[in-house]
């Protein structure tokens, strides 16, 4: 198997290849997190909101992998933003995920009525005691990247975004790659939509792969860029794994730049007003 490479700054090494937790649940989370350890992952996201982190804390003891091999992410829910709710809920992901720390927690989704700076100070305690090790964001747009970085000056490590071959998140990515922040990509697979397209299925036809395959491998080849797919069955797993041995060529790159970039699968009412690129 190939290895995975990690992607970081400022002291964050994370394992480009991730494994998505989102909708598993129960003793089928922690088979499929056990099973994906013993494959050779070692970067596990989930969130509190999924309501699976103590399936994947069980997974992650039974796999014997010892825990400081393994890359872990968690996420506070946008209702839990206060000081006292991040903390309250931090140690709450603590104890299910059967850990005394998490490597990345992040901001699941920006709120309206948020205090961003009193959330991101007390994150920064978090990490200063030791039970986050870096912290960060998801679903921030420009704008929110900017308040957070630039004018609360927060040591963002990570935002993470849905992202795949069908939406186009350059202006995100222009902005995290300037200011040392690496993009997670979630939903990397555009929810089962890749095959509605015949040049993606024309390269993985070329390569011999799936569609899934090449784009995740698309994303993956990308500078400061990991990405996360949900992947229960052990067959997905290991395709996944897999798509880290394809080699894409410049033919290849240029059919998925002509697929239509506006296909977004997530976007709740509570979403922010995405950023719009002319």
């Amino acid at each position: 198997m190939t290895k995975i490479a990690t992607v970081g700054a400022n002291g964050l090494a994370m394992p480009k290849l991730g494994l998505g937790t989102w909708r598993m649940s129960g003793k089928e989370c922690q088979t499929s997190i056990a099973r994906a350890l013993a494959l050779g992952y070692r970067h596990i996201d989930t969130a509190e909101m999924y309501n699976n982190e103590a399936a994947v804390g069980a997974g992650i003891e039974a796999s014997g992998i010892p825990r400081g091999e393994i890359f872990l992410t968690t996420k506070v829910w946008y209702e839990n933003l206060a000081p006292d709710a991040i903390r309250r809920a931090i140690e709450s992901s603590l104890a299910k995920l059967r850990t005394s720390y998490v490597d990345l927690y992040l901001i699941h989704w920006p709120s309206a009525s948020m205090n961003l700076p009193a959330a991101l100070e007390t994150m920064a305690h978090l990490k200063c005691e030791g039970t986050v090790k870096h912290f960060g964001v998801a679903n921030f747009t420009v704008a929110l990247l900017c308040q957070a970085a630039e004018i609360i000056g927060a040591e963002i490590a990570c935002n993470q975004i849905e992202y795949h071959v069908l939406l186009d998140q350059s202006a995100v990515l222009d902005y995290a790659r300037r200011h040392g922040i690496v993009v997670t990509a979630y939903c990397p697979l555009a929810q089962g939509r890749l095959s509605d397209y015949d040049g993606l299925a024309g390269i993985a036809t070329k390569h011999g792969v799936t569609p899934a395959q090449i784009a995740l491998k698309w994303l993956l080849d990308q500078d400061g860029v990991a990405a996360i797919p949900k992947a229960t069955r052990a067959e997905s797993q290991q395709a996944n794994l897999a798509a880290l041995d394809i080699v894409l060529d410049d033919e290849d790159r240029s059919v998925i730049a002509s697929l239509p970039k506006t296909q977004r699968c997530v976007d709740p009412g509570f979403a922010p007003q995405w950023d719009r690129v002319a």
